[in-house]
């Protein structure tokens, strides 16, 4: 982070925007109220003389499943005892990641900078006094005919941080925290045709915020849903990710300043109109396509599959930061993805993760494909007479591409297929496909 953006961020700490909210929800007094249980009034015996300590407020009720972003910032500012709260960035733009019926999205969300709030919250802060807050709104919606049960472990990785961020739950109101709407003691449970909606918070520290700037975009994952909670063999389609744009707050800064501003795609379309192999699902780095090639439809039997050739695509990846140091031995990267479909006419399930393949270039250097890239678990597979997408991932060294290969002849040999158990149910057949 360059001296002058390091400036301008200290100068949008020093604005006030958010305005105080919620002044008519006050709680009742303890007279309003009737009589409760000794553990309930210990409870708001400790709530009252942690007040008292900080010095703060006690926030207004708010209602934390409206959406309104503006009354629950409002909250935290009043309970972290915050001088100011301003809105750095806000998205209300959704992302949703579809998990085979089961739907994970990313309603909103909003970067708030939190300035001299108490020292009692700044543990999460990286023992600072001065951050910022990643508020955000999840559902979870179960659009199946049976009961499934989602752990919402949303932890947001930033490139080059030494951590990853997990939801902060002393600042909110907890009825309306997504981690306590779906907890351990109801098993993570949303009902068929349900949806639970709920908030999750991320706490950065401003000097950890300096450095998300500076890389530009957090990934949040989304993890899979699953039939059976204790049992991970029964989870539901394939993890997702959601993308925090960071790199909206340096531009922002830039135009308050009235400093010249280029603009930027923004970070959620980085990767759309490529193949979802990990890279593009998990948000590894950005990809820039170099040759693809659609609709090829080349069919081939590998015994009771039918296996068609759909399309390419060879693109120039960039990892991140956290991704770079597995393709440290690369001279830049090239992936060519390959866009399978299988018609499984079998009596048994297909197995994505066990079916391995072979790239030959110009019939004089060969590489298997890469599974970490395609990422498929155990559990995904093919049923039977049913079909699905596979995906098969090749990594080539740039600098090799542009002066040897990408003008030559590439061959795909993929086989044989083989079942959940990774048993070849092709009778050891394999099928070869002319690329270019």
């Amino acid at each position: 982070m360059n001296k002058k953006l390091m400036i301008l961020f200290g100068a949008m700490l020093s604005v006030f925007i958010i305005s105080g909210c919620g002044a008519d929800n006050k709680e009742a007094s303890t007279e309003e109220k009737t009589a409760a249980s000794e553990e309930k009034a210990a409870s708001e015996n400790d709530s009252e003389n942690k007040n008292e300590e900080t010095g703060s407020e006690e926030p207004a009720a708010v209602d934390s499943e409206s959406g309104d972003f503006a009354e629950l910032i409002d909250y935290m500012k009043t309970t972290t005892d915050a001088e100011e709260a301003t809105v750095f960035y806000e998205s209300t733009d959704p992302q949703t990641h579809d998990m085979d019926g089961v739907t994970a999205s990313l309603d909103q969300y909003s970067i708030v900078g939190l300035k001299d709030f108490h020292t009692d919250y700044s543990i999460p802060f990286n023992d600072e006094t001065n951050g910022a807050v990643v508020l955000t709104q999840y559902t979870i919606t179960n659009d199946t005919d049976e009961d499934v049960h989602y752990m919402p472990s949303m932890y947001m990785s930033i490139p080059g941080a030494t951590q990853q961020y997990n939801n902060y739950r002393e600042i909110l109101p907890e009825e309306g925290q997504l981690p306590v709407k779906l907890n351990p003691d109801n098993k993570y449970l949303i009902k068929a045709g349900e949806s639970v909606t709920g908030t999750y918070t991320y706490p950065l520290g401003e000097s950890e915020l300096y450095g998300a700037i500076a890389a530009g975009e957090g990934t949040i994952e989304a993890p899979t849903a699953q039939t059976d909670p204790d049992d991970i063999s029964t989870a539901i389609g394939r993890k997702g990710s959601f993308i925090i744009d960071f790199r909206s707050v340096a531009a922002e800064e830039s135009e308050s300043a009235d400093t010249e501003n280029t603009s930027k795609e923004s970070s959620t379309d980085i990767n759309e109109g490529f193949y979802e192999d990990a890279t593009t699902l998990e948000n590894m780095g950005e990809k820039a396509m170099l040759d693809q090639k659609e609709g090829i439809g080349e069919s081939q039997e590998l015994g009771d599959t039918t296996v068609t050739l759909e399309g390419y695509q060879f693109t120039e990846f960039t990892p991140n930061m956290e991704e770079a140091p597995r393709f440290e031995d690369f001279n830049g990267v090239v992936l060519l993805t390959v866009n399978f479909a299988l018609d499984n006419k079998t009596d048994e399930n297909i197995g994505l993760g066990s079916i391995s393949s072979t790239l030959t270039v110009d019939d004089s250097w060969w590489q298997l494909n890469e599974g970490m890239l395609t990422n498929y678990r155990i559990s995904e597979v093919i049923e039977s007479g049913e079909s699905g997408e596979l995906l098969q991932v090749y990594v080539l060294d740039k600098e090799e591409y542009d002066k040897l290969w990408k003008d030559k002849s590439f061959e795909i040999e993929i086989g044989p297929i083989r079942n959940e158990d990774a048993k070849d149910i092709s009778k050891g057949k394999e099928a070869v496909f002319q690329l270019k």
